[in-house]
């Protein structure tokens, strides 16, 4: 049996990092896996939406993941996202995360093609069948096209290597349906930054989330007030995480500003995004990474 406790929590999806050249920066990612362990963050979500995984070729993903895991140790949790279009792909990454001990994968619906859920559910399992390691279902329909239904999660929840869903969608509803379909035996992780509170209170045990990484301090405080019903205080610190969201967003792109506050708030150099999303300058993102700054020091 999975012990399902490293994965309740919060969850920073883990921003790539390139060097001068356009490649992969391992070292200042291994630095940054360590930033978020030492404040308290229960683990990193790697390759994922936030990590560009579809922007980087299969040796990247690989190298991100291999640099996660030996800066993690055996202590940190980490998700390798394997999504890819193919099946073929996605299976090769896994066997590959299971390789360097990731504690759990995870991997969207195949892409593009805008497949029938018989598709869904076959490419699914067939990275479940290819190895030992836990899986976690990532749904986001707003870029697959794919929504997953709570009678399919139902149906998927009774493979006992399939352990939990990322849910990115937006109504809250959808994760007490999904408890309903799946069971308290079964972790569920709310996708939605700035509906944490909404999520958890609908039944949701955990949360990964893209800004997490920008201010991993405010989060793992919201997660400790819903954990303690002090709810009225949660819904407070919501609010200010979603001004940050809110100015994040209103950049000219979410990863550029997202990296530029990062290497702001922990003196990492994060770069620029990997084309086609468009960097953002220190001075636009230093105004949020100051926000965000007062906010932690008002805890």
């Amino acid at each position: 049996m999975t012990d399902l406790s490293k994965f309740k929590g919060v969850f920073c999806a883990l921003n790539a990092i390139y060097d001068e050249n356009d490649n992969i920066d391992e070292e200042k990612i291994k630095e940054l896996v360590r930033v978020y362990k030492s404040l308290g963050v229960k683990g990193v979500y790697a390759c994922g939406s936030t990590g560009e995984g579809f922007l980087l070729s299969t040796e990247e993903r690989k190298q991100v993941a291999k640099a996660v895991k030996e800066a993690a140790g055996d202590d940190f949790t980490v998700i390798v996202h394997v999504g890819c279009a193919s099946t073929k792909e996605s299976i090769d990454l896994a066997r590959h995360a299971q390789s360097i001990g990731a504690d759990a994968i995870s991997a969207v619906p195949s892409v593009y093609y805008h497949l029938p859920a018989e598709s869904v559910k076959l490419h699914w399992q067939s990275i479940v069948d290819s190895t030992d390691v836990p899986f976690i279902i990532y749904n986001i329909p707003q870029l697959t096209g794919f929504n997953l239904t709570p009678e399919m999660l139902g149906e998927l929840a009774k493979n006992e290597k399939i352990i939990g869903v990322k849910n990115s969608a937006e109504p809250v509803y959808l994760m007490e349906r999904y408890r309903q379909a799946a069971g308290d035996d079964f972790i569920i992780f709310n996708g939605s930054d700035e509906q944490f509170v909404g999520g958890r209170l609908m039944g949701a045990d955990a949360g990964i989330g893209g800004t997490y990484g920008c201010m991993p301090e405010l989060f793992v405080e919201l997660d400790r007030l819903i954990n303690e019903n002090e709810i009225e205080k949660a819904k407070a610190l919501q609010y200010k995480i979603n001004e940050c969201i809110f100015d994040l967003l209103s950049c000219k792109s979410l990863y550029g500003a997202a990296k530029q506050v990062i290497s702001q708030r922990f003196k990492i150099d994060c770069g620029q995004p990997r084309l086609p999303f468009l960097p953002v300058s220190f001075e636009e993102a230093k105004p949020i990474a100051e926000k965000i700054n007062k906010y932690v020091s008002e805890l």
